[in-house]
């Protein structure tokens, strides 16, 4: 049917094809509630979208605190409303099939709530499609979608295991690249064979930062003022919906080849994310590490070093016996043994050694070690640790002091948990792994909390292994040990208190991986990323002085920004809740 004379047309709702104004429902002036338009005329959107904000607020708030920032999400647009719901999903799976289960409900509950929202935020002056379409593509969409966000899910997942900044810096800007080109998804049966308008992506990123925002709130209110804040966040929601739909309602009339028009085009644009952030994973990994061979040299170096070193003031060891000595733990993909040298340039005049992760030799001397040595089980780690300090205890006849860096406060805290009484000083903890083992998971074969997810994580770690110079088995070891005892060590360690002198330095960029916990004054920021503080001079001369006795401090503005920081990134991590851990106690 072709519009008659002066008429414009207008694209139709389902399928994008234009129709002409007089085939569509148009409101008479005796139907003034169709007349009405714009957002607060739609009155059931917002009503519906906030009382579903306002009852996940309720239910959190009273059964599962921990994860009352992501009260807001359930409501939010497609894409991150999927990934809303896969964090339930991996943080609460028992078994294979109440996995599956999850998978059906999750699935069906999640398109019958995009259904409504499509609906009720449909312009009123187009035809909306009909609720079984829209269900059907909001089905397809969300299985999609949750499919190609697995790999984010199970990162975060890996993150609340062994919580560390650069997994979670990873998955966050990956979330949102999968997010933009998914923005429209479920709303038109047509998503999937072209890119959203820019307006929908827009919205995609105004409720990025709400949520952001909204976390910093909620973890500071009381749990009325929540249920407040999550009203307001439906109400956000509507108006995302309302932006979101009119935009997919009224596409471009631009038309292309009708086989262009068949290609799946946002999942390829998807899918062209993760090749990306593959490549730059590789590339990072040849820049930062270099090849297994090329560490095994710079270890043999380091160690010929370092053995002259302790030749030559193995001797005169006593003559220290007013300066403690030091043992250096570098993190996890380090070499041994010239990662001491730098502090030993800031703080001349003290005995510094590294510790090895393959341990001493016969005479007392760390084995040199490739980045791969560090792939060990916490439990083998603690008791390394404590038979290295027990030999220069016995040089020095002084108690020992310790920095350690990343995976070396994972050491610290296995070897205070099974080494209570090993002759340990002060304490120097470098981008410390603050509460692991949030969530665990079953041993290969078995079934239990987490099955699923564990079963992801360990496929995810031999892929990002086979790309890293680390090798297929990736972290493992590490993973296995940390998923078993790692919070159990790191609550026992809690315990010592003030027994001995801490000393916490966290990168700001570690702060998106802190719990919500009050952290003592000896805990520092500084303006820098996970590991590489050995190498940073400031931060070691802050430790020189605190070794040396002196009192250190950190600007307090740091304190605050990270503060915020760990608030915002709550709204996308796991719903779960922290186990007492250094520098938290509780």
């Amino acid at each position: 049917m072709l519009p008659r004379r002066g008429e414009a047309p207008v694209p139709d709702a389902v399928s994008g094809a234009d129709a002409p104004l007089s085939a569509v429902p148009v409101a008479s002036a005796s139907e003034p509630a169709l007349v009405a338009e714009g957002f607060w005329h739609h009155r059931g959107l917002i009503a519906f979208s906030a009382s579903c904000t306002v009852a996940e607020a309720a239910v959190l708030t009273a059964f599962a605190p921990a994860a009352k920032s992501l009260a807001p999400q359930i409501t939010a647009l497609p894409p991150l409303a999927v990934y809303h719901d896969l964090r339930w999903l991996f943080g609460y799976n028992r078994s294979w099939l109440e996995f599956a289960a999850g998978v059906v409900i999750l699935l069906l509950g999640r398109s019958t709530l995009n259904t409504i929202l499509v609906r009720l935020s449909w312009p009123r002056d187009l035809r909306a499609p009909q609720p079984a379409l829209t269900f059907a593509v909001s089905v397809v969409f969300t299985l999609v979608a949750g499919i190609l966000m697995l790999p984010v899910a199970t990162l975060v997942f890996g993150v609340a295991v062994l919580p560390f900044s650069w997994p979670f810096l990873a998955a966050v800007p990956v979330l949102l690249a999968l997010a933009l080109p998914l923005s429209h998804g479920g709303v038109s049966p047509t998503w999937w064979r072209r890119l959203p308008p820019l307006r929908a992506a827009a919205w995609v990123l105004v409720c990025f930062f709400e949520y952001s925002l909204l976390a910093v709130a909620i973890t500071r209110l009381p749990p009325a003022w929540i249920v407040v804040v999550a009203a307001l966040a439906g109400v956000v929601n509507a108006r995302a919906w309302y932006g979101l739909t009119a935009a997919v309602a009224r596409p471009s009339r631009v038309r292309g080849h009708p086989l262009i028009a068949w290609i799946p085009i946002a999942p390829l644009v998807a899918l062209s994310i993760f090749a990306l952030a593959i490549g730059g994973t590789r590339l990072l990994f040849d820049m930062a590490a270099g090849s297994p061979r090329s560490g095994l040299a710079a270890a043999s170096a380091g160690i010929a070093a370092a053995a002259s070193q302790a030749r030559a003031q193995a001797g005169p060891l006593k003559a220290h016996v007013r300066r403690p000595p030091v043992l250096v733990i570098a993190g996890f993909g380090s070499t041994c043994c010239h990662a001491a040298r730098s502090l030993q340039r800031v703080a001349p005049g003290m005995f510094v050694e590294q510790f090895s992760y393959l341990g001493l030799t016969a005479r007392g001397r760390p084995i040199p070690q490739g980045p791969d040595a560090s792939n060990l089980s916490i439990q083998e780690l603690g008791d390394r640790i404590a038979a290295q300090v027990q030999h220069l205890h016995a040089l020095s006849g002084r108690p020992v002091s310790l920095v350690a860096e990343s995976e070396g406060s994972l050491g610290i805290y296995a070897m205070f948990a099974r080494h209570p009484d090993v002759p340990v000083g002060s304490v120097v903890l470098l981008s410390p792994i603050v509460a692991p083992g949030q969530v665990s998971f079953p041993d290969a074969g078995h079934e239990g909390a987490g099955v699923a997810s564990g079963y992801a994580l360990g496929m995810l770690n031999r892929f990002v292994g086979a790309l890293s110079p680390f090798g297929e088995a990736g972290a493992g070891r590490l993973l296995d040990s940390v998923n078993s005892v790692g919070a159990r060590y790191a609550a026992a360690t809690a315990e010592l208190g003030t027994s001995r002198r801490w000393l916490a330095l966290v990168p700001l960029a570690d702060a998106v991986t802190l719990p919500a916990c009050t952290l003592p004054s000896n805990v520092l920021f500084v303006p820098a990323f996970h590991g590489g503080l050995l190498g940073d001079h400031a931060v070691l001369g802050t430790v020189r002085n605190f070794l040396n006795g002196r009192r250190v401090s950190g600007p307090t503005d740091l304190r605050t920004a990270a503060e915020i920081l760990s608030s915002a990134a709550a709204a996308w991590r796991m719903p779960v809740s922290s186990a007492p851990s250094p520098p938290c106690r509780g």
